[in-house]
């Protein structure tokens, strides 16, 4: 492949405003490697709390990143609420962040045989790991309808929770991403702002590949 023409799509917003599935979405339509770096930083949480660290604990955090494989990204425990706090905690420890960059940036510039290019979500794809990249989507949404959102997907996998316990862990995360003195979280300049607070999955898909296209109008799709 052309490595000067491959498709670079990075998808960045808030936890529950719909990026993930929007990335993964776009991948099986451009046919694009897709990578969840959000998973990462869960996967160093999962390894933490397993071993009885605190999450504040910048070197556990360390060495959770150096005991990190493949494998640890696929475990289905990542998505439970207590990890993706406890991920958005280590997250402000620039060390971790520039640890896991290397990782990131790797798989954004070697795609698989086959693909068009690459797709990453997370919380500064576009700003920090490929401020290069031409198309980039900010992904967001109402506090609220974020937390319905998540409450819908735990009560299907069979996880109690509570609204405003989902609401208050947001909210939280929310300020921790945004205040941050490395990587906040906020839009790059050249990036797509996409609300999804009023809108279906096949709205959200519809609006973003038309900016995807715009920006790749060869690519090949998938129907």
């Amino acid at each position: 492949m052309d490595k000067t023409s491959f498709i670079i799509i990075t998808v960045d917003g808030p936890a529950g405003a719909g990026k993930g599935t929007l990335a993964a979405r776009l991948a099986q339509i451009y046919s694009l490697d897709f990578l969840d770096t959000g998973l990462l930083y869960r996967a160093v949480a999962l390894k933490m709390l397993e071993s009885g660290e605190d999450f504040n604990d910048k070197e556990a955090a360390l060495r959770a990143v150096l005991l990190l494989n493949s494998d640890d990204l696929i475990n289905p425990s990542l998505r439970n609420e207590a990890i993706g706090s406890g991920a958005s905690i280590i997250a402000v420890f620039p060390e971790v962040r520039s640890a896991l960059l290397a990782f990131q940036r790797n798989f954004a510039s070697n795609p698989s045989p086959g693909k068009q290019g690459v797709i990453l979500d997370g919380r500064d794809i576009g700003l920090v790991i490929l401020p290069e990249a031409p198309c980039k989507i900010f992904v967001t949404a109402s506090p609220e309808v974020r937390a319905e959102r998540r409450l819908k997907e735990l009560h299907q996998k069979k996880i109690y929770s509570t609204f405003e316990l989902i609401l208050e862990d947001m909210e939280e995360r929310d300020t921790r991403d945004r205040m941050r003195k490395i990587s906040p979280l906020r839009p790059a300049k050249d990036a797509f702002i996409l609300d999804t607070t009023g809108l279906n999955l096949q709205d959200v898909v519809e609006k973003a590949s038309f900016f995807v296209d715009s920006i790749y109008p060869q690519a090949h799709k998938n129907q």
